[in-house]
């Protein structure tokens, strides 16, 4: 089947008592067993398993082509799990602009009991030079949050597979519909399924995603089964629902996100546009080689400072203040001051996660907005 015919048809488990062709919620958090003790229905406990939760984690393995998936309560949880499979002392290589949840998850939580290097993942010399003989892992996220960096995958798999490291590729910005890092070599998936394999800002996820369900992936398993970081019956019908448009609504959000960059980098009041889909992008010959298109996310430089970029996102109308990304309507926000006083991300950075509403309407209260600025 074709990614689109994947997305509506791989989530969904027809009831065969009554022939409803949307898949039930199934709340219950125990299931019966027979008279010899044992589920010949394969399902015991909530915390272990669930049909809803079974048909997620089908259409997710699916849609990135891998031999298993994992669902979980959040994107953190699901990195969270990848960090608590690897041994005490074990060192691990991540990007400099790491997705800050992250990056403050391992300073904070696993500062006494792993090793870490943020580095530009774009200097391969560099990621060379940065392994130890306790790497484990490489965290590759491309692209990249906020400043929508590209890594190339296959390159990094390379320097990888040289001593056996791991590789995780976080691919909740391009999606598997943009971006499929199984295909180029990489250990797993990460996605913030919160985003746009939602797509409604309605309900929280995570998920893993692995090429081969080897020795590694059996202890992800287990984490996700006995830490109980799981997504409820309802999340997970949710995150299906969800799904089942994410072809259709990725075109859109792309359309869309290549008209803005566009405006963008035309405006007076913008220094920079930061687009993996235009020309201007640094990267866009690794982009055009890995990437189907350039996404959704966009973020750009005003001229001035962090003042000035507040007072752009104080005065938008239609775009929506807010922290998160890939749902139906469009959000912008100061990144900055979401980082925290330790973030290296630029004072005048505006984030904006492009939406679906009218091309015309989105442009139009960018203008706006950014023609409040004072110099």
């Amino acid at each position: 089947m074709k990614i689109e015919t994947i997305a509506i048809h791989a989530g969904n488990a027809k009831d065969k008592g009554n022939q409803a062709v949307i898949q039930p919620i199934t709340l219950s958090t125990t299931f019966e067993r027979v008279e010899d003790g044992s589920y010949p229905s394969g399902y015991v406990y909530g915390r272990s398993n669930n049909p809803n939760r079974n048909s997620l984690e089908n259409v997710l393995a699916k849609l990135e082509n891998g031999a298993a998936a994992a669902a979980f309560s959040a994107g953190n949880a699901a990195g969270m799990t990848v960090f608590q499979s690897l041994e005490p002392g074990s060192h691990i290589i991540c990007p400099d602009d790491m997705y800050h949840g992250l990056r403050n998850l391992l300073k904070q939580v696993f500062g006494s009991i792993l090793e870490f290097d943020f580095i530009d993942l774009g200097n391969l010399d560099l990621v060379e030079k940065t392994i130890k003989p306790n790497t484990k892992l490489i965290w590759i996220e491309t692209p990249s949050n906020p400043l929508l960096k590209i890594t190339d995958i296959e390159a990094i798999v390379a320097i990888a597979k040289k001593t056996s490291i791991k590789t995780v590729c976080d691919n909740t910005f391009a999606t598997p519909i943009l971006q499929r890092p199984l295909d180029m070599g990489v250990d797993l998936v990460m996605h913030a399924t919160t985003k746009y394999l939602g797509g409604h800002s309605d309900v929280l996820g995570g998920a893993l995603i692995a090429k081969e369900a080897d020795e590694w992936w059996q202890k992800l398993k287990q984490i996700q089964e006995m830490g109980g970081a799981i997504p409820s019956p309802f999340d997970c019908y949710m995150t299906v629902r969800g799904i089942k448009t994410l072809y259709y609504r990725m075109k859109g959000h792309v359309e869309n996100a290549e008209k803005i960059a566009a405006f963008l980098e035309s405006h007076p009041q913008v220094e920079k546009v930061f687009y993996p889909g235009s020309a201007s992008h640094p990267q866009y010959k690794i982009v055009k080689k890995q990437m189907s298109a350039g996404g959704g996310m966009l973020s750009f430089l005003v001229k001035g400072g962090a003042k000035e970029a507040r007072t752009v996102v104080n005065n938008v109308r239609i775009f929506t203040q807010a922290t998160s990304l890939g749902g139906v309507e469009s959000l912008i926000e100061h990144r900055a001051s979401v980082e925290g006083p330790d973030t290296k991300t630029p004072q005048n950075l505006i984030r904006v996660s492009v939406g679906l509403e009218n091309i015309e309407d989105l442009t139009k209260d960018l203008d706006i907005a950014l023609k409040t600025i004072k110099h």
